[in-house]
């Protein structure tokens, strides 16, 4: 039954790891673009910076539930 548990949680960290990921990369495109004012391109960097740890959090935790339910 633990093993179901942590499948499951594996999933959802990946879709969260996807989400993490798919912000990032927005955030990345609107900090690059020079028609973007300097302020709302230093705050989508910064933010980049906080979705790629989030994105590696998740792939973490996606890794650790994947090695639980195989046990």
């Amino acid at each position: 039954m633990e093993s179901i548990k942590n499948a499951g949680q594996s999933v959802m960290e990946s879709v969260q790891g996807a989400g993490a990921t798919a912000q990032k990369e927005g955030n990345k495109e609107v900090a690059k673009d020079s028609n973007q004012g300097i302020g709302e391109r230093a705050t989508a960097a910064k933010d980049a910076v906080g979705n790629k740890m989030d994105e590696q959090q998740h792939e973490a935790k996606s890794t650790a539930d994947k090695e639980a339910a195989k046990h």
